[in-house]
């Protein structure tokens, strides 16, 4: 298999494994009592290693946003390589050779540990779906298949929007690219289904309208005197619509069953274009089919809003690789709530790969988390199909309370006034800072942390699997993991002696015990005898 090399490889392909264990200091809970629901604020490659212990293998659905390393050094969210944060780790990680290291160099050195450490907290079940432009599509493509396996590749979408992002003088570029990689893809279900959108839809309905005996292309080229943008429909004398799809105003059948009122347009705050005969609903349905989000809007108000058709929406397909999503609507979106953030990733985009690629209870990762659009899709599905799914956002830039929390603040509890008010979706998250290392600069076990973050640790470089926090037996059992049970014999204001007199803490009976105390004075070979594991704080508590 061809694979990748560059300045600083060395130096990283391994750097996961040396990334301190950092805790997780909540600050504070939004909604319920407590939540599974988490924003990190804080490096995600520290982070990331945070999550290992609770959440190693266990994320179904991994989607990152990474920087597209455009070079462009003046946008709020570092498109770059060049930021002092990771200039600094650089220089540390990579060392003197990092002064030689291109943009490209410097990209693919931040991103393999971070792919890496993903690639751990992915369920085998699961996938990742990295978002990326041109300027690393080539290198990306190469890396993954060396992290995730070329045999895990899914898929290379292509994300067409009506958002040109450069200045080209040959092509205008208005596409992106989204990679699909399984954990392990024999074990990814084969059953990936989505609604079929409401381009789908239309053409079906264009069928109808315009006569089955017409051709394929002939419907096309009706279509495209109908279609102003891929996904919305402006219909021209079919001002109408219910949920059989468009109608004439002269198929109107009743006498004044319509009345004229405005339908404001929720980005620009402008009426809608609406035609010669208004609505064909009344002021109160139409408000009422926006608030269960029935109504499609155009990117402006010169648009005509359209109704969702709900004739096919229990007909599915499985999903495209060529995506159409307006990315402009996700940006006035953001603006509107008075937050400056450029190219927010459309909410619909989260939402078509969620629908997919999650059950109603999985767990979903976004380690470049920006300005919320995941969790603002998380919390949508969850409303829409009454399902338990629970987010986990890191974003290192500081700008992770006053906007990446605030917007899902906002979203839990609704936004917007009169008209244009949007139901909160409901819900909760926790938010969080980096907290202090395990194991301090000298190697020692770092007892700031508290025991309940030792016993964590400690049963976790054990078990690989989460921590329980149930009440034991007593205070030194960690906990009874495949026959084997493991005690922390720990007091931070002494030393500790496993002895014969002290073997007492071993209660519950197991085929092997493993005990961390400071010191032993009971003979190996009777330990081996009676299938006991002395380990030796803190020399014996693995770094991983």
């Amino acid at each position: 298999m061809p694979t990748l090399n560059w300045i600083g490889k060395d130096a990283v392909v391994n750097h996961h494994h040396d990334v301190p264990f950092r805790t997780l200091e909540k600050e504070y809970t939004f909604g319920a009592d407590d939540s599974d629901n988490k924003i990190i604020h804080g490096d995600n490659l520290e982070a990331l290693k945070a999550l290992l212990p609770e959440y190693e293998g266990r994320i179904k659905c991994i989607y990152i946003d990474p920087p597209y390393n455009t070079g462009n050094e003046n946008w709020v969210y570092n498109d770059n390589v060049n930021s002092p944060k990771i200039r600094k780790w650089l220089g540390q990680v990579v060392g003197k050779e990092a002064e030689d290291l291109t943009r490209h160099d410097k990209w693919l050195c931040m991103m393999y540990p971070r792919l890496k450490l993903l690639q751990r907290l992915l369920s085998d079940d699961g996938a990742i779906f990295i978002s990326i432009d041109d300027n690393e599509q080539a290198n990306l493509k190469l890396i993954c298949d060396e992290i995730f396996g070329a045999g895990n590749f899914v898929a290379e979408c292509i994300v067409q929007s009506n958002s040109s992002k450069n200045n080209a003088n040959n092509v205008s570029v208005t596409h992106e690219y989204l990679f699909v990689y399984a954990k392990n893809l024999e074990q990814l279900p084969k059953d990936w289904q989505v609604k079929k959108n409401n381009s789908d839809e239309f053409k079906k309905r264009a069928k109808f309208l315009f006569g089955n005996n017409l051709s394929l292309e002939d419907i096309h080229k009706e279509l495209l005197a109908l279609v102003k943008y891929p996904r919305f429909f402006e219909f021209d004398h079919y001002t109408y619509a219910d949920e059989r799809g468009p109608f004439r105003a002269s198929d109107l059948t009743a006498p004044g069953s319509t009345k004229y009122f405005d339908i404001i347009h929720p980005i620009t705050n402008k009426p809608c274009k609406t035609g010669t005969r208004g609505w064909g609903f009344s002021e109160e349905e139409i408000q009422r089919l926006i608030k269960e989000n029935r109504i499609l809007f155009g990117e402006n108000e010169l648009v005509v809003p359209q109704l969702k058709n709900h004739f096919y929406e229990h007909e599915t397909s499985l999903p495209k690789s060529v995506l159409f999503f307006d990315t402009q609507n996700s940006t006035k979106f953001i603006k509107r709530q008075g937050f400056d953030f450029q190219f927010p990733k459309p909410v619909e985009l989260l939402e078509y790969i969620l629908q997919f690629a999650t059950n109603h209870d999985s767990i979903i990762l976004d380690s470049f988390a920006g300005s919320g659009t995941t969790a603002h899709a998380v919390l949508n599905l969850n409303k829409q199909d009454g399902g338990n799914r629970k987010f986990i956002l890191v974003e290192m830039e500081n700008y992770a309370e006053d906007i990446t929390a605030e917007r899902v603040r906002r979203v839990i509890k609704g936004y917007g006034e009169d008209k244009n008010a949007v139901e909160g979706t409901g819900g909760s998250f926790s938010f969080y800072e980096l907290g202090e290392p395990v194991f301090n600069e000298d190697g020692y076990m770092n007892e700031k942390i508290g025991r309940e973050k030792l016993c964590e640790y400690i049963w976790y470089t054990e078990t690989r699997t989460p921590y329980a926090t149930a009440i034991q037996p007593n205070k030194y059992l960690l906990g009874i993991h495949q026959d084997t049970s493991y005690y922390f014999y720990y007091e931070p204001e002494k030393i500790t002696t496993l002895s014969h007199d002290t073997l007492n803490i071993i209660s519950e009976k197991a085929e092997t015990y493993v005990v961390y105390a400071d010191q032993c004075v009971i003979d190996k070979e009777w330990l081996s005898a009676h299938n006991i594991i002395f380990k030796k704080i803190p020399r014996d508590i693995s770094r991983f």
